[in-house]
């Protein structure tokens, strides 16, 4: 496919197109931005730079994407976003890009589904195959690890950890970290049992999900503390890898874990 740019799109001449890339009509492209190849910018989409967009993403319309925060600590410093391949986003999502006061970068992964109007801080890191529902709004400085799944409306706080494979709520204000697996909901949010389903739905065997529910009662059940319930995962991990995200997100977390 051709590279198309719609006669009523404007993009600034310093931005670098890539290949079959599709820029649809009333669409900007301003300056310092780079698009991957096969793209498509559908209609009526701001993309600002400095911002990196790789392969085979496609945005949705009133999208803005790259934008600067307005963080007021934020002071105009050159700052990055950079999106990797296969991302869906979708109509009147907005991404800023990050502050000098901590990455100067916002990170999305790959094969990423945001949906309609969600809101995605400066310096926060999107993994690979997350999905954000509709109204999904991250603070600054926020991590979704892969395979994360926040429902809509889910608000999350300036500095917590979203970990791998988790699912919030509909509506879930989270405050704290989030676990690796583990499913929380309510406001404030409150950890209710791991992501069997999805665990399932991503090829994790019946002896791997049930290791992971050992750990979850570790953690959530048997009222120890952060240290004894370390050790007695350590004790889990040797019987499999899928206990170390649980190791992870104890030993990494600053601002405790969701209870």
């Amino acid at each position: 496919m051709e590279t198309n740019i719609h006669p009523t799109a404007i993009v600034d001449e310093s931005a670098k197109i890539g290949e079959g890339v599709q820029i649809g009509p009333y669409s900007v492209v301003g300056a310092d931005v780079e698009i991957g190849d096969g793209c498509e910018l559908t209609s009526h989409v701001v993309l600002s730079g400095p911002t990196r967009l790789g392969k085979n993403n496609r945005i949705y319309q009133f999208a803005t994407v790259g934008q600067d925060t307005p963080d007021k600590k934020y002071r105009g410093e050159p700052t990055t976003l950079v999106i990797g391949d296969d991302n869906v986003i979708r109509e009147g999502v907005t991404i800023h890009r990050g502050t000098v006061q901590d990455r100067g970068e916002t990170t999305i992964g790959d094969g990423n589904l945001l949906m309609a109007y969600a809101h995605i801080g400066h310096d926060s890191v999107i993994g690979n195959n997350t999905i954000l529902v509709n109204n999904v709004a991250l603070a600054g400085h926020v991590i979704v690890k892969d395979w994360a799944i926040l429902s809509g409306y889910t608000l999350v706080h300036q500095h917590c950890t979203i970990g791998e494979h988790a699912f919030t709520g509909m509506g879930a204000g989270v405050g704290k970290d989030v676990p690796a697996y583990v499913m929380v909901a309510g406001n404030p949010a409150e950890a209710k049992t791991i992501n069997a389903e999805g665990l399932r739905r991503r090829g994790f065997s019946r002896e791997d999900i049930a290791l992971i529910n050992k750990a979850y009662k570790v953690v959530y059940r048997r009222g120890l503390t952060t240290d004894e319930a370390l050790e007695s995962l350590a004790e889990l991990r040797q019987q499999s890898a899928v206990v170390q995200p649980w190791i992870d997100s104890l030993t990494t977390s600053t601002r405790g874990i969701v209870r």
